[in-house]
């Protein structure tokens, strides 16, 4: 319930094409950088997506990708983003949670990212946690390391 109003949030796999128009619109906002990821089409990346009712609202993509801060099979999160008027309603949360089942059966030990400065509170409630200093990517702004072991 939400409002009053009952709403069916489903989460399935997408395509990373299907990943664009959110990413272009929340994560590339006024930006030259495109969105489109290397290791988009990897053969161990795959990429997630939360639909409310049948409109995509949420996506994230996660792609076999080692850090030397961690050992063992790790895996990137790239590219997560819901669109705004969908915010805070825990799309994001559920990508996170059945990435992590699809992440264990694949025996990955690691899932890490860099994440915005405004995100780091929705990855810590998720059991995040930050490593290194923060870091400035250009035309995005700062960022931090975040990991959860698996």
């Amino acid at each position: 319930m939400h409002n009053g109003l009952f709403f069916m949030i489903e989460v399935k796999y997408i395509s990373a094409e299907d990943t664009y128009q959110i990413r272009k619109q929340i994560l590339r906002k006024n930006s030259p950088l495109s969105e489109k990821t290397e290791g988009d089409f990897d053969e161990n990346t795959f990429h997630l997506g939360a639909f409310n009712d049948t409109k995509l609202v949420s996506v994230a993509t996660f792609m076999q990708n080692n850090c030397p801060h961690f050992e063992g099979v790790q895996y990137r999160l790239r590219g997560m983003a819901t669109l705004e008027n969908h915010q805070q309603k825990g799309f994001g949360k559920l990508l996170i949670k059945r990435a992590e089942i699809i992440l264990k059966e694949r025996r990955a030990t690691v899932l890490w990212c860099n994440a915005r400065i405004d995100a780091l509170n929705f990855y810590k409630r998720l059991n995040f946690k930050t490593k290194g200093s923060k870091f400035d990517i250009q035309y995005i702004g700062l960022h931090y390391i975040m990991y959860k072991q698996l």
